[in-house]
């Protein structure tokens, strides 16, 4: 398991996944990892539902339209936000982007690959996924992970920029 430093720098979106099963104790694993991620209040206001049947993540890859990372991978995602639960309206969002980046970081250090596909604040995408999926009115699609393992891997690049620093004024 790498380091956590070289967790964050080493995790990369991936679109191109192989054929290689996700074992269900690695999704269980990334999914506990979202739930311990800081919220507003400790409210917590995340649902999770799993994908892993070809069928349905094809058709979520058609009702998305930057959705292609799901071509190829065997297991999707979708983070959710429960109103009902959000410290304050607007909340749930900045609770499940936290979520999000712990599972996606935990992925990484497990040897696992992602890619987040947002879906809020997309209104008529949104209410697609909520009709498709059933969700209760005070449920909101959120976001898509798309998980498995890349069929290559990127070089880390180099991001930091001091320029984009400030100490005490801008």
């Amino acid at each position: 398991m790498e380091n956590t430093i070289d967790t964050i720098y080493d995790r990369r979106s991936v679109r191109k996944y192989t054929d290689k099963d996700v074992n269900p104790d690695l999704v269980d694993e990334i999914l506990r990892a979202g739930m311990f991620a800081p919220s507003g209040c400790n409210k917590q206001p995340w649902e999770f539902v799993v994908f892993n049947e070809r069928q349905i993540i094809d058709e979520i890859k058609d009702m998305h339209p930057y959705a292609s990372a799901l071509a190829t991978a065997p297991v999707c995602i979708m983070v959710c936000g429960d109103t009902q639960r959000e410290m304050a309206k607007g909340f749930y969002q900045v609770d499940c982007s936290a979520a999000i980046e712990n599972m996606l970081l935990a992925a990484r250090a497990l040897g696992l690959d992602t890619c987040w596909m947002g879906v809020y604040p997309w209104e008529e995408v949104m209410q697609n996924f909520s009709k498709r999926f059933e969700l209760p009115e005070h449920i909101e699609p959120f976001a898509l992970i798309s998980l498995g393992y890349a069929q290559s891997r990127q070089e880390r690049p180099k991001r930091y920029d001091s320029t984009r620093i400030h100490y005490n004024k801008w």
